[in-house]
Parts: C-alpha cells; sequence; structure tokens
C-alpha cells in the first residue's frame, strides 16, 4: 500500500518539476499540489488520510509533558543533541562518536528566569523520516507537541541538512515559523462555492484554483473567505486542518571548528543561534532566544500582605492572550472555582 502511494507521490512530484510556473499553468499546478496533500496525508495517517493523531499515524514517544513549556532538539545523527541536552539540563544522555547513539526520547528540565522549560533529546531522524525510515515518524510525531522546536545542525554543513530537516517537517504537516493563514472556509448544505478575496492575491490563489481544489476534497458548497495574501499550499493546509504551526530556531553547534569568515557568512541566517555545547560557548544567548521564541510572560504573585515572590513566577505564553482564568489554573485548578 505504501510502497503504491510512494510511487503516486514520485510521478506528482516529477510531473510538478517538469511543469513551467506562470498564469496559465496555475490551475494544474494547484490540482497536483491538491492530490499531492492528499496521498502525504494518506501515507502518514493511514488510509482516509485523517488527523495527524489517528490510530494509524505514527505514534511518538510516551513522555509526561511537565514544566511550563517544552521544547525539541531535532536533528541528523552525531551533531550534539546529547552533549546540548546535558549541558542545558544536567540530565545524563549517552554520547559517543558513533550515529543513533540515542534511541529513544530522553527528557530534561532546565530553569530560566523562573520558568521550568522541559527538553526532549529526541532520535537522530534521516531523510525519509516522513515515511517511516530510523523511528523518524515517532521522532515527528513527538516534535508537534512541542513549544519549540530547536533543529540542531553541525555548523561545518547546516544547508544541506536544514533543507532535509524542514522537508521532513513539512511532509509531516509541521510549518515551521508560520502563523495560521487568516483564511474562514464554511461548508454549507447548497449554493455551490462562494468565494470572496479581502486583499489581492498574488501568490497563484483565484477562484478557479479554489474551486479546484475544493472539487479534490470533494467540498462542493462552501463560503471562502481569504482575508490575506497566501499560497495554494496554504489554501490546502486550511482544508486539512490538522497542521502544527511551531516556531523554529536553529541551533548552529561545534562552531569551534569553524572559521571567523565562515560564521560571517551564516550570521545572515534568521533565526539560528550559533553555538558549541562541548565547550558551552554562547549558551546565554540561546537561552534567551529559547525565552523570546516561546513568548513566555512571568507574572509575580504577591500574599496578603507579604512582599512578592519573585523566586516562582507564574509563566504564561503571550501569544494566546493569556486570560486570568488560564493564570488561576496555573496557580490551582479549583482557584477558579472559589
Amino acid at each position: 500500500m505504501s510502497e503504491t502511494i510512494m510511487k503516486q507521490i514520485a510521478e506528482i512530484e516529477a510531473e510538478m518539476a517538469r511543469t513551467q510556473k506562470n498564469k496559465a499553468t496555475n490551475y494544474h499546478l494547484g490540482t497536483l499540489k491538491a492530490k499531492l496533500a492528499k496521498l502525504r496525508s494518506e501515507l502518514i495517517n493511514g488510509p482516509g488520510g485523517k488527523s495527524a493523531g489517528s490510530k494509524d499515524a505514527g505514534r511518538g514517544f510516551d513522555v509526561t509533558k511537565s514544566g511550563d513549556t517544552r521544547i525539541g532538539l531535532v536533528g541528523f545523527p552525531s551533531v550534539g543533541k546529547s552533549t546540548l541536552l546535558t549541558t542545558l539540563t544536567g540530565t545524563r544522555s549517552e554520547a559517543a562518536a558513533y550515529e543513533f547513539t540515542t534511541l529513544t526520547c530522553i527528557p530534561g528540565t532546565m530553569k530560566y528566569k523562573g520558568a521550568r522549560i522541559q527538553v526532549l533529546d529526541l532520535p537522530g531522524i534521516i531523510e525519509g523520516a516522513a515515511e517511516g525510515k530510523g523511528r523518524g515518524r515517532q521522532v515527528i510525531s513527538t516534535a508537534r507537541t512541542c513549544n519549540l522546536i530547536l533543529i540542531v545542525l553541525d555548523a561545518a554543513k547546516p544547508l544541506t541538512h536544514k533543507k532535509i530537516i524542514e522537508a521532513e517537517l513539512f511532509s509531516f504537516g509541521i510549518r515551521i515559523n508560520q502563523s495560521y493563514p487568516n483564511v474562514k472556509i464554511v461548508k454549507k448544505e447548497n449554493g455551490g462555492i462562494g468565494y470572496q478575496e479581502m486583499v489581492p492575491q498574488t501568490k497563484g490563489m483565484n477562484s478557479e484554483v479554489c474551486r479546484m481544489v475544493l472539487k479534490e476534497y470533494k467540498i462542493s458548497c462552501a463560503e471562502v473567505i481569504l482575508r490575506e495574501d497566501i499560497t495554494v499550499d496554504q489554501f490546502i493546509d486550511v482544508i486539512e486542518g490538522n497542521r502544527a504551526y511551531i516556531p523554529v530556531l536553529y541551533v548552529f553547534n561545534k562552531i569551534d571548528a569553524l572559521t571567523i569568515e565562515e560564521l560571517d557568512i551564516l550570521d545572515q541566517m534568521p533565526n539560528y543561534v550559533p553555538i558549541s555545547s562541548q565547550h558551552q560557548w554562547n549558551l546565554e544567548e540561546l537561552m534567551e532566544s529559547i525565552w523570546d521564541k516561546c513568548n513566555m510572560l512571568r507574572i509575580y504573585t504577591k500574599p496578603k500582605g507579604q512582599i512578592p515572590d519573585y523566586d516562582e513566577p507564574v509563566i504564561l505564553h503571550s501569544e494566546g492572550n493569556p486570560t486570568v482564568e488560564e493564570f488561576c489554573n496555573r496557580i490551582h485548578r479549583s482557584l477558579i472555582d472559589q
């Protein structure tokens, strides 16, 4: 079954590579992208391509979520993930000169600015991980549960590994450093497809492409409202409805092997932090970047008649516009009922 789907995916990808990108081929490319997304979803989640949490999907490692936030270390074998976990948290994770030293998920906890941050050292992934190679589905399924993913790269060959890992995460429905598209799709009983653009579309979306993609997903009656300029891929993501939008930091490890000139070239990349986990170089910047990417807020409580507690703040995430109810639940579940 999976071999047949892989063959179909390869054929569609080959046809997309042969097709020139212009206004005349937008309709055809949109059809191919919709078919490709459905096949990938079916490959990962089983027949029907339901959500990534279905019983047929690759299940993640069974690690209890703890602390105020969770980050995962993702990368190729032998890039220094285990050493980084030990350096950040003090948790012993076996490190050696051979590949695939870590065969399961090793959790650890680090404290920074009063927050308890759970760090997961995940086994190394390889090309084809999203299809199940090298326990890749377990690794990426666990990565979906994280508030932040640290893609750990060997500074000597960062771009090669970076592109492969990004492609594997994308195939498994993880959208890195993106926000959910401002698109509304409301299914209805009748009336056909209603299509509205609140802003001009310059990335390939139009009413014809919209109708074609919806037809591929057997949606014949719906109201579609585009409130931002999006690509066809983003529109398909909204229809699928099971994508995970997770911030990512690129951690370039082993910078002690690079020259200043090479570091200057790497410095042009966004969302990156150069470190040496072995020599403990630049770890403070890494922890500050983790704090910023996770959008954490510290709220200090003040017991009546006492000074504020500056040692144990209540940690909330600012991107979700935290409420008083969430604050109370962080202190104790029963507090809101009192």
